[in-house]
């Protein structure tokens, strides 16, 4: 995968049937850059997987202090609608909403 020139590789795949999304762990290599927002992590997710952006939750982004190396969850849900159920309030917030501006 790759984001612009910051490098990234699916680490975990995993489809949970039961709620309806898919549940990614992917490696994002960003030396001597940035770490990548979460805007800009579900844009290229949506172009990369061919996946409406609504559906697409950046869970979390960890990098460790100095690294540029980042660990980040996703999870893609199949419908808008089982994202709504099964998404907290605040992660929907902090992805910008259903519909994030601009996109």
């Amino acid at each position: 995968m790759d984001f612009d020139g910051i490098k990234g590789e699916v680490l975990e795949d995993k489809y949970n049937g039961l709620i309806g999304r898919r549940e990614l762990t992917i490696r994002v290599d960003h030396i001597l850059k940035p770490t990548p927002s979460r805007l800009d992590i579900r844009v290229k997710l949506s172009r990369i997987l061919n996946v409406d952006i609504e559906r697409i939750y950046v869970r979390s982004i960890k990098t460790e202090y100095g690294v540029g190396i980042s660990k980040v969850i996703v999870h893609i849900y199949d419908t808008t609608e089982r994202a709504k159920v099964f998404e907290p309030e605040h992660i929907i917030r902090k992805n910008g909403g259903l519909r994030p501006e601009g996109v």
